[in-house]
């Protein structure tokens, strides 16, 4: 591997313990993982330890580590590498461009970990029968969901090594929470037949029951009496005037379930609700204001999604661009301004003259 021999780019994320060797060299200790593979099996899996060196070296290494002097191996480990098609020739559909109807999902597009190829998977089928049935493609877009983010960095920039979908990829984390995932897609889900009617009634209950929380906790007030020794068990500045719950919530070290300890008469007001319900209303409340701007930020950048490329472009004709966004508008062919703007390479330059010449 490190002779050059072997010129496959190895995952990242998860490397050989012969390439954190070589990669990390000034450390001193490395922390491995032991972990059982089931309930009635004597196998361990020794995670932190993945190597493909020869058998009787790998023996040797694991013989030195502390507790394992007699370890028995049920089989040795190995190295793995696979190819995969360029993923900047799909659309967002994950249709190829070239073949129709043919749709690619997984590690054939270049990326590695089982959530990655799983939904890409799910946004592929999807589609394929969203195709044979004449029917509308389904693309999320990178505010509403990580999958839309995966699949829109996979077809806009392509990758050279095993792709692994980070939250540090996606620009609206504020936006893409776990918690208000089910609020984001559900409906979504159940127009395709996904998701159940009991689902998606849940859903619109927990969305009636965040309304009428905040509600709640935007009218009522709050006498500085009533907070007082709250406040000051959390050493805080007392309320000179009487406050809106709503306001006291965006307090630093102040959350829903000590107002509504400290505070009985809202505590009564509230107790009607699920927990899910009360915790949505208050992540809502104490992050407005980065919601919003973040919201705002989309639909700024939902300009450009908007403004379509035809597919027969001629790029040849805008003599202006940089030859790299030339070169990558004709390989890619960007569905959107949007799309174009997030290829790797392209400058903003190139950006305003294709913007130019599209409103001609």
């Amino acid at each position: 591997m490190f002779a050059g021999r072997i010129d496959g780019i190895g995952p990242r994320y998860c490397p050989s313990i012969e390439d954190k060797l070589n990669r990390f060299a000034d450390k001193e200790r490395h922390q491995l993982f032991i972990e059982p593979e089931g309930w009635h099996t004597v196998e361990i899996y020794v995670n932190g330890f993945s190597t493909s060196l020869p058998e009787e070296i790998q023996y040797e290494a694991l013989r030195n580590i502390p507790g394992f002097a007699h370890f028995k191996a049920f089989r040795p480990g190995y190295a793995i590498e696979y190819d995969y098609f360029p993923p900047t020739q799909l659309s967002h559909t994950l249709e190829t461009k070239i073949i129709k109807n043919l749709f690619l999902a997984g590690q054939i597009n270049g990326t590695t970990g089982y959530e990655e190829a799983a939904c890409q998977g799910l946004m592929a089928g999807i589609n394929a029968h969203q195709n044979i049935n004449f029917l509308e493609p389904v693309i999320l877009d990178r505010s509403e969901a990580y999958i839309g983010v995966l699949i829109d960095d996979l077809i806009s920039k392509g990758t050279e090594e095993p792709y692994r979908m980070f939250t540090s990829r996606a620009e609206f984390r504020t936006l893409l929470r776990q918690d208000n995932a089910d609020i984001r897609l559900t409906e979504k889900s159940f127009h395709l037949g996904l998701a159940s009617a009991a689902r998606l009634e849940a859903v619109n209950r927990k969305k009636m029951e965040v309304t009428k929380i905040t509600r709640i906790l935007q009218e009522t007030s709050i006498d500085p009496t009533e907070a007082e020794q709250m406040l000051s068990e959390k050493k805080m500045s007392p309320l000179i005037q009487k406050q809106k719950a709503a306001a006291l919530l965006l307090r630093p070290n102040i959350d829903l379930s000590m107002i509504r300890e400290g505070i009985p008469a809202l505590e009564e007001k509230l107790r009607e609700f699920a927990p899910h319900s009360l915790e949505q209303a208050e992540i809502q409340l104490k992050y407005e204001v980065y919601i919003k701007k973040e919201k705002e930020l989309v639909q700024r950048i939902s300009q450009l999604e908007q403004l379509s490329i035809p597919e027969t472009f001629d790029y040849d004709r805008l003599t202006a661009l940089s030859m790299e966004a030339l070169i990558k508008f004709k390989k890619i062919k960007p569905r959107t301004l949007g799309q174009a703007s997030r290829i790797s390479g392209v400058n903003p330059t190139d950006i305003q003259i294709l913007m130019v010449y599209m409103g001609r």
